[in-house]
């Protein structure tokens, strides 16, 4: 099969350089690899991914060189408030890490754009987070202007301006000293879907996750900080293929293992699958050939191959959505109000 780069995804912990490196071994060996300094911990129910990146990094990994960090909750669900508040808490610690001056910001500027499709939910959370933080703007308003920011510029699509370009114009005209971008990011796994946020400090292309790359806000395009803050909301159609079939090997290869298994035997109601992750998917060869045995990457890019042959990408959303937005709007707008707030008051 020939090698395609397929990969829609935005986070920088499911490039296919970090995947590689699952085991706790092949960790170890990334951690001690050159380009690329790689952290993983857990804070409470929060799992921290942490990969700084360098020059040599950036031509090995494809991500560009900087600070990369993902919070990550696995078991977190649209109604549980109490998760991503441990997520929201965990991110703002990050972002005073991140930063490398934060002192400049208790007089300085602060510009916040929330980048994104109102009209599309998936894509609504950057618009949605800044409707609700235009509620401080007053606070720090003054007759020697403002020191906060807010604005959601929509897409091209709808402006006919380049997004950069706008971003780019804003920052002119307003001179910022930090500017902090929210958007919608796209996954390559359907678990990170809205369980996950990623902080960096490289800015972003609005639109890479989706094939719709448009030009990078940055600090090398603006000459100022830019952090980026994305939620993954959207997953590549194949992918949720590929997840299906491998849920389907798992479930059929331990039909196949328990069927004779004791229990089984002695079973008087009907037979409940139990999930066996290490299931010999050996005993599959003889009903599914050797595909039942290929990597999981492997047929994701199968899939890939197909449906960008026939025109049938799509990207998918959880039937939730909506309620993920705006708790991720809700939860992002408060968590940085309390930021503004604090460094704003420091004495």
């Amino acid at each position: 099969m020939e090698k395609y780069d397929f990969y829609r995804t935005d986070l920088l912990d499911e490039s296919e350089e970090v995947v590689r490196h699952r085991t706790a071994d092949d960790k170890n060996k990334l951690k001690e690899s050159d380009g690329v300094l790689f952290g993983e911990k857990r804070l409470g129910r929060v799992i921290v991914t942490s990969v700084k990146v360098d020059a040599q990094g950036e031509e090995k990994i494809g991500k560009k060189q900087g600070t990369y960090i993902t919070l990550t909750v696995p078991a977190l669900t649209a109604d549980d408030r109490e998760g991503l508040a441990d997520m929201s808490r965990v991110l703002i610690e990050k972002l005073d890490e991140i930063l490398v001056d934060i002192t400049t910001l208790k007089t300085g500027k602060i510009l916040l754009i929330g980048l994104g499709n109102r009209d599309i939910t998936p894509d609504a959370v950057g618009p949605l987070t800044m409707d609700r933080l235009r509620d401080i703007v007053p606070g720090y308003y003054s007759e020697e202007g403002s020191e906060v920011f807010v604005y959601a510029p929509g897409v091209t699509i709808q402006t006919g301006l380049e997004t950069s370009d706008f971003v780019k114009a804003l920052v002119t005209e307003i001179k910022p000293d930090l500017l902090i971008v929210i958007d919608a990011l796209a996954a390559r796994d359907s678990s990170r879907l809205c369980r996950t946020i990623q902080l960096t400090d490289t800015g972003i292309h609005p639109g890479s996750g989706v094939g719709n790359s448009r030009k990078e806000i940055s600090k090398e395009v603006l000459g100022i900080p830019v952090i980026a803050i994305g939620i993954p909301t959207v997953v590549d159609g194949p992918v949720l293929i590929a997840d299906a079939i491998n849920s389907m090997f798992g479930y059929i290869a331990s039909k196949i293992e328990e069927k004779d298994s004791p229990s089984s035997r002695l079973s008087v109601t009907p037979w409940l699958h139990t999930e066996n992750k290490d299931a010999d998917r050996a005993n599959l060869l003889p009903i599914f050939g050797d595909w039942a045995t290929w990597p999981h990457e492997d047929r994701i890019q199968l899939f890939e191959e197909v449906l960008t042959n026939h025109e049938l990408r799509t990207f998918v959303s959880p039937k939730e959505i909506d309620s993920w937005v705006s708790l991720y709007a809700e939860s992002l707008a408060d968590s940085l109000t309390n930021w503004i707030s604090t460094i704003k008051n420091s004495h």
